[in-house]
């Protein structure tokens, strides 16, 4: 019983450790859009086989561990979060991706005007990988549901933004590549909104066996 304890605690150290380089994934992608430095992206490929390689890793463990030792309850559900929640980090540093070939397309062209929702909308969407890690490490049910109540914030920021860069496109067409390519760094945000909503899901499901908006 003690090894299974050890082998579930480094289980959860792998996953500690996948969030925290998803994380600065994305804080180093949004840095690279902020500042149109395309050099600060090739720290955020950089981090991209070793995320993908965690994450392989923890859905590995995690079935093994559920065939060998047949685990009960919480045990169990801490070890299908594992893999969820793997899976869910790697699509995050996917989106991190995304942002920067974005951001390359987006700097290719002048800038357009300032569009101060952008830099905010990623501040909240980093915030919410952040707390729905926190609420893992804390078991903190509490801060997953606040993670989901942040989830509309970023998607009306998003409606927003895609609002502002059409006005641009249609007063100035020379404006129209650079500003699809922001529309679509939004929308990787809003994606990794959606996949911090997912892990505060699956802390709250493993912490106590339901669904967010179900009965306790």
């Amino acid at each position: 019983m003690r090894h299974f304890e050890e082998q579930l605690q480094e289980l959860f150290k792998r996953i500690v450790l996948m969030g925290t380089l998803a994380e600065n994934m994305i804080q180093t992608a949004v840095a690279s859009m902020v500042k149109r430095n395309e050099a600060l992206a090739q720290e955020v490929f950089a981090k991209e086989d070793e995320v993908n390689a965690l994450q392989v890793e923890v859905d590995d463990r995690a079935v093994k561990l559920t065939a060998l030792q047949q685990p009960m309850a919480k045990d169990a559900r801490f070890l299908f979060m594992a893999s969820r929640i793997g899976g869910e980090l790697e699509r995050i540093a996917d989106q991190a991706i995304n942002i920067c070939q974005n951001t390359r397309h987006a700097i290719e062209y002048p800038p357009i005007k300032t569009l101060v929702e952008l830099p905010i909308m990623a501040e909240i969407a980093q915030k919410m990988v952040r707390d729905s890690l926190s609420a893992m490490i804390q078991r903190d049910v509490s801060i997953a549901e606040k993670v989901l109540v942040e989830e509309k914030k970023v998607d009306a920021f998003r409606d927003q933004i895609f609002r502002t860069l059409l006005t641009y496109m249609m007063a100035d067409p020379r404006t129209i590549q650079p500003a699809l390519s922001l529309i679509l760094i939004a929308r990787n945000l809003e994606r990794i909104g959606d996949h911090a909503t997912n892990i505060a899901e699956e802390v709250i499901y493993w912490i106590q066996g339901r669904m967010f908006g179900t009965a306790k």
